[in-house]
Formats: C-alpha cells, sequence, structure tokens
C-alpha cells in the first residue's frame, strides 16, 4: 500500500514502553487513514464505557498518505479519542510545521495508553520512544513547555504540549503546536494530561512512497495553475479567516450577547480591516501551502501594545469577542494570548465567559462579570484553567456546568461541545451541521456555512438540504482521513479527491466509491457514539435556539430541523445498503 508505513507505534505511558506493530492493506485501504484510521483504531481498542481520563481511554495520533508530499495543504495532523466533553468520539486537526515531522517517524498512526506514575514528555523519533521527567515544567504556561521540550529534543524537532489547563483536566483543555496552533475540540488536551503527558516531540525525516509521483507532480501543477492567484486566494492571503466578520454580521449570524443577537454593534472593531489598520500584520502559512492564511499580528499602541500572535482567527473572534460584547479587537487579541499560554480552547472559554454573564445576571455564581469586561474575562479563564473558584463548576464541561447551576434552558451546546460563530436560525443548514456531527457542534464536520452564505443554497429552504449537507460532509471526511485542510474545499472536488487517492495510495475509487467510503467512516464514529450511550435523541440543537429567535427575528422551528434530520438519516441508511450490497 502506497503513500503509507503500514505501521503502528504503540506507547504505554504506564510501563514507558514501546512497540512497533503492523498495519494491513486491507485496513488502510478501507479506511484511507487520518479519520478513517482514527476512529478504526479508537473502536477496535477503546474498552465500552471506559472513562475518558481513565488509563484505557486510547489518544491517538494520525496522519495520511498526502502527509509529507509536495501535494497543498498537506501539513496536518489528527487527535483522536474518546471526549472528557461529550462522552463520545472526539477528533480535532491542527495544521503548521509538525505533522511531517510526525510521520517522518516512521508511523501511520500513535497509540497512546495507560497512565504515567510522574510527569513526563516523549521523545519520538524514526526509531524509538524516550521518557523524560517532566517535573520542572509542571504547571507551566505552554509557550515555555513547548520551548523547554524542544532544546531537549534533536534539530528539526518538532512538538506538541499541554498547558495548567490540560494538567488540571479541564475540559476545554487544548493540545497546542508551533506555539499558536492547535487541537483545541473536545477536551484531547485533557486527555493528554490525564496520562501524565506534557508534551511529545517528533523528529523524523522517513518519506512513504507514494504511487505514482508524476501524477502528484501534475495535481499539484493544475492545483497552482487553477487557484494560486483566484479571487478566493487572494481573500485568504490579505485578510485570513478574519474576513468573516463582515460576512457573517452582515447577514445577521454573528453570535452575539450569548446567542441572542446575530449583530454585533463593535462588528467593525473587531473586523479583519480593523486589524490590518491598528496591527502589524504579516502573512504566513503550512509547509506546502499558498494560501497563506494566517495572520501574524502585533498590536501598534494601547495598553497591549507590542503583544503578538498568530491570529486571532474568525471562530476565537466570535467566541471572545462576539458573544461576550467586546468593541476591541486589542483585546481579543490578550485574551487569545492568555487562552493559548493556558491551553485552552478559545471557542469553549469564550462561550463559557458570556455563560458566566448570564448565570451572574440570574443569581447562580457569586463571580461578578458583565458583558465587555475584558479584565474580568482573563480572571475567568486562569480561574478555569485552574479549576478553581468560580471556574470550577465550568471546568467540568458545558453540560455539567448548566445542570449544576440550573441554566440547561439557555446553555447552548450540542452533546456538550459549543457551536462556532454561525447562528443556525439564521443558516439553517448549520443547524443540520451542529445537531448531527458526532463530536458536538460542530462548523467542520461539513463547513455547510459557505454553501449558505455564498448562496450556493438558500438558507432558509428545508426540503433538499439535507442532501447538499451530506456531499459536503463526505468531502470533508475525506479530506480528514488524506489529512487536508478545510480551506481547500473549493479545489479539491471529487475528480481532484479521486486522482489525488490514485497518485498516492494506488487505489482507483470513482465518485460513487469514495461516497461509500465517506459514508462508512461518517457511521462509524456515530456508532462508536451509540456504543457509549450518544443516541438518536441527542440529534438536536439547544433550548435556546429552538425556543427564542434571534434579535433580529430569526427563527429555526423544531419541525424544520426534524425534517432536514430525517432526510440526513434516509440517505445514510441508503448508502449503508449500498455499501452492503457492493462488499
Amino acid at each position: 500500500m502506497k503513500g503509507f508505513f503500514n505501521r503502528i507505534l504503540r506507547i504505554n505511558v504506564s510501563n514507558h514502553s514501546f512497540t512497533y506493530e503492523n498495519l494491513s492493506d486491507d485496513t488502510l485501504s478501507s479506511t484511507l487513514g487520518g479519520k478513517g484510521l482514527g476512529i478504526h483504531l479508537l473502536s477496535k481498542e477503546n474498552p465500552v464505557g471506559a472513562d475518558p481520563f481513565s488509563p484505557e481511554n486510547r489518544l491517538i495520533i494520525c496522519v495520511g498518505p498526502i502527509t509529507g508530499t509536495r501535494i497543498w495543504s498537506q501539513s496536518r495532523y489528527g487527535v483522536f479519542s474518546k471526549s472528557p466533553a461529550t462522552g463520545g468520539f472526539c477528533e480535532s486537526y491542527c495544521g503548521g510545521e509538525l505533522a511531517p515531522r510526525i510521520k517522518g517517524c516512521g508511523a501511520d498512526a500513535v497509540i497512546i495508553e495507560g497512565k504515567s506514575d510522574s510527569l513526563v514528555f516523549l521523545s519520538v523519533t524514526e526509531d524509538r520512544v524516550d521518557f523524560h521527567d517532566a517535573s520542572g515544567i509542571a504547571g507551566a504556561e505552554t509557550y515555555d513547555a513547548e520551548k523547554y521540550i524542544l532544546s531537549r529534543s534533536g534539530k528539526s524537532s518538532g512538538a506538541m504540549v499541554i498547558g495548567p489547563a490540560g494538567e488540571n483536566l479541564v475540559v476545554q483543555a487544548a493540545i497546542k503546536s508551533d506555539l499558536w496552533r492547535s487541537a483545541g475540540r473536545g477536551g484531547l488536551g485533557a486527555v493528554m494530561g490525564s496520562k501524565g503527558i506534557k508534551g511529545i516531540s517528533f523528529n523524523g525525516t522517513r518519506k512513504a512512497d507514494v504511487a505514482n509521483p508524476e501524477m502528484v507532480t501534475n495535481l499539484v501543477k493544475n492545483i497552482a495553475s487553477t487557484w494560486k492567484d483566484s479571487p478566493v486566494t487572494k481573500k485568504y492571503q490579505t485578510y485570513g479567516t478574519p474576513s468573516q466578520v463582515a460576512v457573517t454580521n452582515g447577514a445577521k449570524c454573528f453570535p452575539t450577547r450569548y446567542w441572542q443577537s446575530g449583530v454585533s454593534e463593535h462588528w467593525q472593531n473587531l473586523s479583519a480591516e480593523y486589524m490590518h489598520e491598528h496591527f502589524e500584520v504579516s502573512k504566513h502559512g503550512c509547509p506546502s501551502c499558498f494560501l497563506q492564511c494566517t495572520k501574524h499580528a502585533r498590536v501598534k499602541s494601547g495598553r497591549h501594545a507590542g503583544l503578538e500572535i498568530d491570529g486571532p482567527e474568525y471562530e476565537t473572534i466570535y467566541a471572545l469577542g462576539g458573544l461576550n460584547c467586546l468593541d476591541s479587537l486589542e483585546e481579543v487579541a490578550w485574551l487569545n494570548d492568555i487562552c493559548d499560554r493556558l491551553g485552552l480552547d478559545t471557542m469553549s472559554a469564550g462561550n463559557l465567559s458570556a455563560l458566566a454573564v448570564e448565570a451572574y445576571k440570574r443569581g447562580k455564581t457569586d463571580f461578578a462579570i458583565d458583558y465587555n469586561q475584558p479584565d474580568r474575562m482573563a480572571e475567568f479563564f486562569t480561574l478555569l484553567a485552574h479549576a478553581e473558584g468560580a471556574g470550577a463548576v465550568f471546568a467540568k464541561g458545558i453540560k455539567s456546568a448548566a445542570a449544576e447551576l440550573g441554566l440547561e434552558d439557555i446553555a447552548v451546546h450540542v452533546k456538550g461541545l459549543e457551536p462556532a460563530g454561525f447562528d443556525p436560525r439564521v443558516l439553517k443548514g448549520m443547524g443540520l451541521s451542529y445537531a448531527t456531527s458526532p463530536r458536538g457542534a460542530c462548523h467542520l464536520r461539513g463547513t455547510f456555512y459557505k454553501a449558505e452564505l455564498t448562496g450556493e443554497v438558500d438558507p432558509d429552504v428545508i426540503p433538499g438540504k439535507a442532501r447538499y449537507h451530506i456531499d459536503y460532509e463526505d468531502r470533508a471526511a475525506l479530506f480528514d482521513s488524506m489529512i487536508l485542510c478545510r480551506f481547500f474545499r473549493d479545489f479539491y472536488l471529487w475528480d481532484e479527491l479521486s486522482e489525488m487517492v490514485e497518485a498516492t495510495t494506488g487505489m482507483r475509487m470513482n465518485k460513487k466509491e469514495l461516497e461509500l467510503l465517506a459514508n462508512r467512516i461518517t457511521q462509524q464514529t456515530r456508532a462508536f457514539n451509540h456504543r457509549e450511550g450518544i443516541g438518536p435523541e441527542q440529534d438536536t440543537l439547544p433550548k435556546r435556539i429552538l425556543n427564542e429567535a434571534t434579535k433580529e427575528g430569526a427563527v429555526l422551528s423544531e419541525a424544520d430541523l426534524h425534517t432536514m434530520i430525517q432526510e440526513y438519516n434516509k440517505i445514510r441508511e441508503e448508502r449503508d445498503a449500498k455499501a452492503e450490497i457492493s462488499s
């Protein structure tokens, strides 16, 4: 099987041991690596009902057949486990420099099991794993932890680390790499912390052979000649994801004041244009990517003058800025930096600080906080990351906190994960995305907001919407298995994906065959949830979304959501039946 090493690295942190195991061609051809391989291994390895923080819960790191090649957007890795936020399937992906170094160590997946008696960091190379005492960086922020680990690893190493939030088993904890990159959603940083791992460095340069190097070269050239100078690319290169602020606010779906409104009166102070005027901005990107969408920003003036970060990205601006009614992008950047240092997912953190405002207004907490109070948000995030004071109840997750505080009628989440910055009462298809996503309220399983915001699909039309959504979702499942960046969704359509699979692995698969493979991967994630007690009754939206209109009058009825879900399930079941016949 080309594009792979046919090998798994298994690390047991209980006894500080490691082994290499063979991975069959049959398994790789039926999973395609990445997400497909991740859910296959998680389903096989994890005992049913395993506690997310138990030694038995596996933490699995996967790469794909394109990782380390010249194919545009190849530099991404995926992390998979049982989520402490939802109790179900968790996946999170991360770009930057690290992915080729992971694959360069000569394995298609790394399975981590057990629990170390003391805090350690791991060094993975092409032929071994070393375990190092990490007591000297216990409690360290992510920037310091990453620099410490890299200084003790070989040249050209890259590392993933956790901050205080992960060590304290905070459900919103992220895994960080390249200082500002995040495998952020679902609490994977807490799973890593539960195993007593502060960080992992990877240092490998091995390359897996591809099936057809000439075909890879032609694909790379064709994509570049078609898209490198396109308006889509120029927009990413110039403004990056913050350009979405003006778009969503204009469409009245920019979540504001904890999901009460879709319009921010301060949106211009949170916009990409504001960033370019008030920050020193430079662009850079992941290896093998011409989008250069990352914006490295330095605050020019004010109390945060000199602060430098990659970002803030759109989802951080929405969560920290929109939901909390901030009127300054400088404050968003400062809070972004705090969350990064603490190892917190900014999307969940921003949702929780806004929920804390509502909790205080209702007399549910003594922590005094109001909208547009960045200093109090900073205090809240510190308490959250250390699971102390007012942060302790929220550190157990939004589902638990809402129940404990009596806020279940207003807490906005699906299965325990907070949504992204696209209000489903306006973008109805995003309601379907949030409701059916196995990892919780996720915008990335299909990125269907793109179809609705651009007019490709009418946001208000319900019948037939699920079929369009599934087309997006199926391509996304293949993206996550190969592993590709979502921002290439316009560039890699079915024909390009088919060509990519053949060029790297040697398998010839047409659109129908790819759809069945994608369906199998998606359905396996749903089956994992079902065995863990998350059934179809949890494929729904929170009460605030279904029972309250936005301030601007947008609504999504339970009947319309039900119609979309019924249509979605019918199509998925039909494809299950086709797969059985073809097998």
